[in-house]
């Protein structure tokens, strides 16, 4: 599989200038603010959003002026949600560093992530970027139903497959389907193909929360502490499977751990040993690999080409990458 930096090669120059853009567009007169923002981009991370956005935008036409505010977009309100959703979370680490709650205190993260979330609605609205601000805007508010829609199933332990599926098509498919789908707009593509492009970004997205949730029962060092899904009782595509398939007696017991004893670490390893026993993560996998499939059925109807190309190997990296 190809490192990251190998994949963006064919649009290495577009993503540097995209990255000076997004630094400049966060910036504010308040020294706090400044101060802030500053920790955020030092901090960035792969930056698969906006390549997502570039790649897209390739495919369909070309990249433009409205394909790197695209990508700007989608990067200041993506960056704005995992603010708001470190607080909500009461999370004091992201990618491995203090957290803007854990060094700023919770009530100046959610003020940052709401100067984000204007900024990127600005950044739009200036520009007559509309088409791109309506699916970006529908994203987060995808976003937003997905996570309540987990987190009231999750009280009562009532999820099942059709249930986790339109969590995660929600809290995370729709994003990446917005990355794609703004890359398609502002490249000029028509109606049919955006909506096409969506599509691809829905699956892959899906593709790539089943991968994560699979981290949270594996056994090697996959840089996400095993078992963080279990403590905050999200109930997964690898446990709702083993819950499905073992005995009603075992299926109890399991329960019970989940709810009341979520936060014994000895606890949690009979859950992720229940889950490998019982085929969890191998049905996960399959899933996994299936909707990673149809993306490319999807992908393969276009020309051949870099951006095809390279939007394949973004695929594979978020479905076969080892954290």
């Amino acid at each position: 599989m190809l490192s990251i930096n190998e994949i963006k090669q064919p649009i290495a120059a577009d993503i540097d200038v995209f990255e000076e853009r997004f630094k400049a567009s966060m910036r504010s007169s308040v020294p706090l603010l400044d101060r802030i923002t500053h920790y955020i981009v030092k901090r960035k991370g792969k930056q698969i959003r906006p390549m997502f956005v570039f790649f897209s935008a390739s495919l369909c036409g070309g990249i433009n002026e409205a394909t790197h505010r695209g990508a700007a977009l989608v990067e200041l309100l993506h960056t704005a949600t995992l603010v708001h959703d470190d607080v909500v979370d009461n999370s004091y680490q992201r990618r491995g560093f203090f957290s803007i709650n854990a060094l700023w205190k919770n009530k100046i993260a959610v003020l940052v992530g709401d100067y984000l979330l204007s900024k990127g609605l600005l950044l739009s609205i200036d520009n007559g970027d509309f088409a791109l601000l309506k699916i970006v805007s529908e994203a987060v508010k995808q976003m937003s139903e997905g996570e309540l829609l987990q987190m009231e199933k999750a009280r009562r332990m009532d999820i099942g497959e059709p249930v986790y599926y339109d969590v995660i098509r929600q809290k995370t498919a729709s994003l990446i389907a917005a990355c794609c789908a703004c890359g398609a707009a502002s490249a000029g593509a028509d109606d049919a193909t955006i909506e096409k492009m969506r599509l691809f970004g829905e699956k892959i997205g899906i593709a790539f929360q089943i991968k994560d949730d699979m981290f949270d029962f594996g056994t090697d060092d996959v840089g996400k502490p095993l078992g963080i899904d279990i403590k905050e009782k999200k109930v997964t595509l690898p446990l709702i499977y083993a819950l499905n398939n073992c005995a009603a007696d075992e299926k109890k017991h399991i329960i019970n751990l989940v709810k009341n004893h979520n936060d014994d670490l000895e606890k949690i390893g009979v859950i992720i040993s229940f889950v490998n026993r019982t085929g969890g993560l191998q049905y996960a996998e399959t899933q996994m690999k299936k909707y990673r499939d149809e993306a490319f059925e999807i992908l393969n109807s276009f020309p051949d080409g870099s951006a095809r190309q390279g939007l394949e190997q973004l695929v594979r990296y978020t479905t076969e990458r080892n954290k």
